[in-house]
């Protein structure tokens, strides 16, 4: 139990009023030894007992009834939340929401989402709580904004569902800059969340040195969870894993793939409809699912020869999550896959230039070439849909012509040169190489989402076949994608709000690795970091909800999508958008079909040191999570009350003649020992 009023609770000491008052009232009484009463006093020890008793009840119930109107106006909380508002009411609340498709799930029977749930839920507990100062900070925004009130969570469109995925050490960290630029005082911040691993990124380096800034803090920084874990058991995905458009001798085609994804414990099989819309043009077909993953590979569908390029969509029966439900695609004719290869060594070009040359399929050109860092002022970077950088890290000149071609969707790989120096780029460094007597296999990696991921098929890289003989340890906060023994990072990847970096830290050299005796590992990790970058450069571009475009959203037109999108949201809407005079699709990251939920242990570690309390709640349920009970307290001062003024009444005496004068038994007398022995010894004489 807490109190929204803690300090009243000072008063707490006043309970002992009634217990000082009846000591100095005993005091007011002078005991007189007379010899000749003695035996009366002995007569009466009998009642005293009860006397006794009545008089230590009555001290009990009325310090009980000051302590019940003590703590009634102490304002307590009966809630789960451990040291929910020790301190009492907060100068600052920010409040971090989770907008994530995942958030979009309902609950069983309910109709209603996650996101609708924690938005009541965290409205209705704040309001009790009160607090100067709100803040805001969601999955969307760039920046923390102040909000008028906990009300403005049920009604604003910032807290409406999106399609893009959160970042919550990223709105952690707009959160701290917030109280640092503002020197907010005694602060809580509220995270509601569904906590999904895609979401939390917990790998990040990021985490510690969150953790370290917030404790460096002068002011007090509370942190409270409102999770919402529970995964929907009947929640089917679907997503479109390739487009390519094939031209025959007389016609065109499309050759459509697509994965359909159930939870883990739905193996039944089912009959599965799958819609098909085609610029209008509405088809439907019928698979047989069987377990939680299913692959349809290149379905054929008939296009107009002259139909160059175009949109579309698939979607299944509606469930409990309607995010996931739908997908959208756009497609063009094939575009040139020109690798860029950055090396001052020949013998680790040569593996790389034949993995990034050879094509995965008949319709799709690929090139590769290799320059050196001086060559690359004449590069025409438009045309480059990979770079493969082995040398030392660029410095400031080529550093800024790397990052504007990563800002417009490019794709950059680094491998540890021979001479790793000490640059820097985008604050991650080589540090030395190490070499090992014996070499190191790959102790696990991401095979769910990610340049790493499990094939079309479900079948997952022989990463774990390699063997790694040198390698470059590496400096900075990058994400692990595969991890050597020890924890050592051998693939990584670096977050940015467009195109990919991703670091190797060890080469195809026969010396270093394995990786061109077991090619596989190579040749897939180059050819999806070259089809992700070729996706930018023709008139159509798959975008993950969320990610940065070249063209601003204001210019965007929807085509098909949800009628509700807000003009400036639709780079966080799922749909298809025109964008002059290319066609955009914005749909879900890859990360939500499968989306994990945090471990418990790995969610305390990322607040190890922090003040940190989590509560779990279900969607559709609306029971208060925070009550006031102070009327319980006033309740139980009025019984309190009540009863002391039974037991202060005085009791009705039994009367008994003697010689003509009432008397009242001794035996049933209950008054002071003085009292009792005057009304006794007034008997005695007039019986005699």
């Amino acid at each position: 139990m807490t109190f929204l009023q803690p300090l009243l609770l000072a008063a707490l000491p006043l309970i002992a009023l009634p217990v000082i008052i009846h000591l100095i009232n005993q005091r007011r009484y002078q005991t007189v030894r007379w010899g000749a009463m003695m035996f009366l006093l002995a007569a009466n020890r009998m009642s005293r007992g009860y006397a006794r008793l009545r008089q230590i009840l009555i001290l009990i119930f009325r310090t009980l009834a000051i302590a019940g109107l003590i703590f009634a106006i102490s304002r307590p909380l009966a809630s789960g939340w451990l040291g929910l508002t020790a301190g009492g009411q907060a100068d600052t609340t920010v409040i971090l929401l989770d907008r994530s498709p995942s958030m979009q799930e309902q609950g069983a029977g309910t109709g209603v989402s996650k996101l609708q749930t924690g938005r009541e839920q965290l409205a209705s507990m704040l309001e009790t709580l009160g607090s100067d100062r709100w803040v805001l900070v969601e999955t969307t925004a760039g920046a923390a904004i102040e909000i008028e009130s906990p009300d403005s969570l049920r009604r604003l469109p910032s807290t409406e569902p999106v399609g893009t995925s959160s970042d919550l050490p990223a709105m952690l960290e707009q959160a701290r800059e917030y109280i640092t630029a503002n020197n907010t005082g005694r602060t809580e911040i509220w995270i509601c969340s569904d906590i999904r691993e895609n979401d939390w990124n917990a790998e990040s380096g990021r985490w510690q040195t969150l953790r370290d800034s917030f404790l460096e803090l002068p002011q007090t920084v509370n942190f409270h969870l409102l999770a919402y874990p529970t995964d929907g058991h009947s929640n089917t995905s679907i997503r479109v894993t390739s487009v390519r458009r094939f031209e025959t001798v007389d016609s065109a085609e499309l050759l459509v793939s697509l994965r359909v994804t159930r939870d883990q414990s739905m193996e039944d099989s089912i009959s599965l409809p799958i819609h098909i819309e085609l610029e209008g043009a509405r088809s439907e077909l019928t698979v047989d699912v069987e377990g939680p993953t299913f692959e349809l590979i290149d379905h054929r569908i008939p296009i107009e020869r002259s139909n160059d390029r175009g949109w579309g969509r698939v979607s299944i029966p509606a469930d409990s999550n309607s995010a996931d439900n739908d997908f959208y695609f756009v497609f063009d004719r094939p575009q040139k896959r020109h690798t860029l290869i950055v090396s001052g060594d020949p013998q680790t070009a040569i593996p790389l230039q034949l993995a990034a040359s050879i094509s995965p399929d008949t319709t799709t050109e690929c090139s590769a070439e290799t320059l050196s860092q001086e060559q690359l002022a004449t590069v025409d970077w438009a045309a480059v849909s990979l770079v493969l950088w082995h040398a030392p890290l660029p410095g400031k000149e080529l550093g800024s012509l790397l990052r504007d071609y990563i800002n417009r969707g490019g794709q950059v790989v680094f491998l540890p040169p021979r001479e790793p120096g000490s640059g820097q780029f985008m604050n991650v460094s080589w540090n030395s190489w190490k070499e090992q007597q014996v070499a190191i296999p790959v102790a696990s990696w991401r095979g769910d989402q990610g340049i790493l991921a499990n094939s079309q098929s479900g079948a997952a890289l022989p990463v774990g076949e390699l063997q790694i003989r040198r390698f470059c340890e590496l400096s900075g906060e990058v994400t692990p994608l595969a991890r050597l023994q020890n924890n050592l990072t051998l693939f990584a990847h670096l977050p940015t709000t467009r195109g990919g970096v991703y670091f190797c830290t060890t080469t195809p050299d026969a010396q270093d690795s394995s990786l061109t005796t077991n090619g596989v590992v190579l040749y897939v990790f180059i050819q999806r970091a070259l089809a992700a970058g070729a996706a930018v450069l023709g008139q159509t571009q798959q975008l993950a909800a969320g990610a940065a475009a070249i063209e601003q959203p204001v210019d965007w037109k929807q085509i098909s999508g949800p009628e509700d999108a807000l003009s400036t949201d639709y780079i966080h809407q799922r749909g298809v958008y025109s964008a002059g005079e290319k066609l955009l699709a914005v749909n879900r990251s890859s990360a939500e079909d499968q989306a994990r939920v945090l471990d418990d242990d790995r969610l305390a570690e990322l607040f190890k040191g922090l003040s940190f309390s989590r509560v779990n709640d279900t969607a559709g349920s609306f029971e208060g999570l925070i009550q006031e009970i102070w009327r319980l307290f006033l309740v139980t001062m009025l019984i309190a009350l009540i009863v002391e003024a039974i037991l202060c009444m005085p009791r009705a005496m039994p009367v008994v003649e003697q010689s003509g004068f009432p008397r009242r038994s001794a035996e049933t007398d209950a008054d002071p020992p003085t009292e009792r022995a005057t009304t006794s010894a007034a008997a005695t004489v007039t019986t005699s």
